[in-house]
């Protein structure tokens, strides 16, 4: 008797943060650094640059996969990316510990945005020879989002050549309120090092979280994973965490 392989999620990122949370859904994953450019075009909203990131980082990903012949049993690819917006500025991450400062003061006592998005692509399919519809990385796409909410949504960008999902791209916005940080208060944080390899120079899973006085929206995706966004868009490639093994 054969045994059937479970489908793998191949996670597109370094970040110890989306591992942490990709292990939750209880699937067979594996990480795939990206190195994807992570440069966009100006002009583009926050959640058109979330999305195109997330999918550049698991294209990237997909096609090393398709050149080495990897995982034929099956599986998606994870791609996710995050910004911080404050008013009209997007805040990356910082370049270094005074960029980590002017970024915290501007965040102090004020109101800002967490845009986290996500693609997930099937694995071995090369959107430029089997997807019918537009690249993922054209945010005009006008494919029907679906809702999840008030905070995020997703839509399928691309099919296979049977006419199943091979693409989905989606994002998830959530509303974070600081409260008034002292100088001192900034450099001690920044001195513990944790801002520094984070958008918007805070971690909200860490000892960052002592300045947030308000979350509103979807944790998870603050802190880099929009599970609840994942969760639905996974199940359309046949994997639930929820399945017997």
């Amino acid at each position: 008797m054969s045994i059937v392989k479970p489908k793998t999620i191949i996670l597109a990122s370094s970040s110890p943060r989306r591992q942490e949370l990709i292990s939750s859904l209880n699937l067979p994953y594996e990480v795939i650094v990206s190195d994807a450019d992570e440069t966009t075009e100006p002009g583009l909203s926050p959640a058109e640059i979330v999305e195109q990131l997330s999918h550049r980082k698991a294209q990237a990903v997909n096609e090393r996969c398709i050149a080495e012949t990897r995982f034929e049993t099956g599986g998606v690819i994870v791609g996710s990316d995050t910004i911080v917006v404050l008013g009209d500025t997007v805040l990356g991450k910082p370049k270094d510990a005074e960029d980590a400062f002017r970024m915290l003061q501007s965040l102090q006592g004020q109101t800002h945005h967490v845009y986290t998005g996500v693609a997930v692509i099937d694995i071995q399919t090369d959107e430029r020879d089997h997807a019918a519809g537009r690249p993922l990385d054209k945010p005009e796409t006008n494919e029907i989002p679906m809702y999840l909410g008030k905070t995020g949504q997703y839509r399928v960008t691309a099919l296979s050549a049977s006419g199943q999902p091979a693409a989905i791209v989606g994002h998830t916005v959530s509303q974070i309120t600081f409260r008034p940080m002292s100088d001192e208060e900034i450099w001690a944080y920044i001195n513990t090092g944790e801002p520094l390899d984070k958008a918007g120079s805070y971690g909200v899973q860490g000892i960052g979280s002592v300045f947030i006085e308000r979350i509103e929206g979807d944790f998870y995706s603050v802190m880099g994973l929009p599970l609840n966004l994942l969760y639905p868009i996974v199940l359309k490639f046949g994997m639930s965490p929820f399945q017997s093994k």
